[in-house]
């Protein structure tokens, strides 16, 4: 008897799901792919033309017409791995009417680097809470790895991390491909916060950027935050096995905060040069998810006692109006 093909159902449309599509595309297991698309329009285009027109509009997407769904539910329940991929501030909207059910023994795969702001939840605590999700079932995916790199076929890796490493390998064996290698791991919660933390970091260094600071201030910068990082992560899951300098950690951080497509160092950037945050919103048209994040992270923070200036300096600028160029400069009485 032939084996079953196993169905992998992707919730969210953005570039980075879109991104995702096209690694599931190009990985030679075999399986059905379904994507829940938000806007009716664009689901009816790509379902024609086999391009997004909304995000990564050049890349040609490898799915079968029939397994474009408007409802994420349907996706969810079809799936045998669901993989929630939309900003985090848009995941309850996207879970409307998805029951705890709809998600029983299915591995989900949080590709969500970001925490759900009215919650203060990263998304694997999030799924626990909400629908009962035990943390077994959960995998995050993590690393240096900008969907507009991906669309361009450029060699790029992901960290898939998962209390069960069964789960991670098989959700690394439908993603890896000629241009994905994957890394497996344990750390969910290191990776997870990791992702989220590096948003805030890449958000402070546009915001130095946007003042005029330099390259030499800007390593400095990275080189505090990522032991920064790895206090915070020490703090959440001290008995972890995670390397802080590994690809995850430090690798993820180093791309948001140098790269041209960094949404949070560009938003950062536009903060740093005098932009209100609305309008900087307004203008970039795309989630920065270390807005969202700085204010969550206080929480951790305040948990912990923790010591975090650089968290700290941007949770002023954007939530409590302080200057830009005040708080960076009493940051840099601060850096070693």
């Amino acid at each position: 008897m032939e084996e079953t093909e196993q169905k992998i159902g992707m919730v969210g449309s953005g570039s980075w799901a879109t991104a995702m599509i096209k690694m599931l595309g190009d990985n030679q297991e075999k399986k059905d792919v379904l994507w829940w698309i938000r806007k009716e329009e664009d689901l009816a285009y790509i379902r024609t033309y086999k391009h997004n027109p909304t995000y990564l509009s050049a890349v040609e997407l490898r799915i079968d017409a029939r397994h474009l769904l408007s409802n994420a539910r349907e996706v969810i329940q079809q799936s045998d791995i669901v993989i929630l991929n939309t900003p985090s501030a848009y995941l309850k909207d996207a879970l409307k009417g998805v029951c705890a059910t709809d998600f029983e023994g299915k591995i989900i795969v949080t590709a969500i680097k970001g925490i759900i702001p009215d919650e203060n939840l990263i998304v694997g605590d999030y799924l626990a809470k909400i629908y009962g999700i035990p943390l077994s079932h959960i995998v995050v995916i993590g690393g240096p790895c900008h969907a507009e790199e991906v669309s361009a076929e450029k060699l790029s890796y992901l960290t898939i991390a998962g209390k069960e490493s069964a789960h991670a390998e098989r959700v690394a064996a439908v993603l890896r491909n000629r241009y994905i290698n994957t890394i497996i791991s344990t750390d969910v919660f290191g990776v997870e916060y990791g992702a989220v933390l590096k948003n805030i970091y890449a958000l402070a260094g546009g915001i130095c950027h946007g003042l005029g600071f330099g390259d030499n201030f800007m390593a400095v910068l990275v080189s505090n935050a990522i032991r920064e990082m790895e206090t915070c992560v020490l703090a959440i899951d001290p008995e972890a096995d995670r390397d802080i300098n590994a690809s995850a950690y430090l690798g993820d951080l180093l791309v948001t905060a140098y790269s041209q497509f960094s949404r949070n160092r560009t938003f950062g950037h536009m903060i740093g040069k005098g932009y209100t945050v609305q309008s900087a919103q307004l203008e970039m048209n795309m989630v920065a998810e270390g807005y969202y994040a700085s204010a969550c992270i206080q929480n951790i923070i305040q948990r912990y006692g923790l010591d975090m200036p650089i968290c700290n300096m941007v949770y002023q600028i954007l939530y409590n109006k302080q200057t830009a160029n005040s708080e960076v400069n009493k940051l840099a009485t601060k850096l070693t």
